[in-house]
């Protein structure tokens, strides 16, 4: 009798990428980069242009000549609207905004990932179910609660309804839970109050996800329209973003509109050039931890 050897299986062959396979998958990212560029670069660049470009009266390409650049529109659109004004409700609303809510979240996120009290996966979970909810459910009972405490057409009633930020919050908790539970219980075993192991330990640690975070709370109330236009009822309580829209109605010439527009660009990237190394350190640390 023939014996019966055993054959192995036969593997399929794999054909190996071809080399314009490989080159169209390399060139397909970088040109939908590149695309995506455009499109987000575009709409800025025309917004400066039109700025800086001279009152009508001149052709499309003369228009957009820079050796015919002016900033008479900024000095007309600075003249005739109350603009300074609007910057620093702008400011106010934005830094103070952002300070309190670092603060807060900070604290609670420490809370939430370092210490153990009853009911703390349920507080966390209630409170971050808030996300769910959009701000328009609650722009009206917030808008009444202000108004029964005397807040409208103030400060007040522009700044502290927006301080709770429960994502704040969550991005805070997720990134303590990282760091190590020796350093607090080293703290802990020498005595540190809570206050210090706060201060001197958590605050440092989380710089640069609190300078990140710090950037999109800024540029969140910087850009925020609905809130301020419920709340700020009198000209004097208008924000940037809420008097360039009574600017688009007053029939002002888009020269003019597209000035106050840069002007309100001008902050936001301040703020981002001067924290943008925080911001990459923030990646690099998330990067390391996975």
């Amino acid at each position: 009798m023939a014996q019966v050897l055993d054959r192995p299986p036969v593997r399929p062959v794999v054909e190996a990428p071809t080399a314009g396979r490989r080159t169209a998958g390399r060139l397909t990212l970088p040109t939908l980069l590149a695309l995506t560029a455009i499109v987000t670069i575009v709409p800025f660049a025309a917004m400066v242009l039109v700025a800086f470009a001279p009152p009508s009266g001149r052709t499309f390409p003369d228009a957009l000549n820079p050796a015919n650049f002016t900033l008479e529109n900024f000095s007309k659109v600075l003249s005739s609207s109350d603009i300074p004004r609007w910057t620093v409700n702008s400011l106010l609303y934005s830094l103070v905004s952002v300070a309190c809510v670092l603060l807060f979240a900070s604290m609670a996120g420490y809370a939430f990932a370092k210490k153990k009290f009853p009911g703390r996966e349920i507080m966390f979970w209630a409170f971050l179910a808030t996300l769910m909810v959009p701000f328009q459910a609650t722009l009206i009972p917030s808008y009444i609660l202000v108004a029964k405490l005397d807040w409208v057409d103030s400060y007040w009633g522009l700044i502290v309804p927006t301080l709770a930020n429960s994502q704040a919050v969550f991005l805070m908790r997720q990134f303590i839970m990282q760091l190590p539970d020796e350093l607090f219980e080293a703290a802990e075993i020498d005595g540190a109050p809570e206050w210090r192991i706060f201060t001197m330990i958590v605050l440092p640690l989380v710089r640069p996800v609190l300078a990140t975070l710090g950037i999109f709370v800024f540029l969140w109330h910087w850009n925020d329209f609905l809130w301020p236009l419920v709340i700020g009822q009198s000209g004097k309580m208008q924000t940037l973003t809420v008097g360039l829209a009574t600017l688009q109605g007053q029939a002002v010439p888009i020269n003019q509109l597209m000035a106050g527009a840069t002007i309100t660009v001008v902050p936001s990237l301040l703020v981002f050039g001067l924290l943008q190394r925080y911001l990459t350190d923030s990646i690099a640390m998330s990067g390391l931890k996975a």
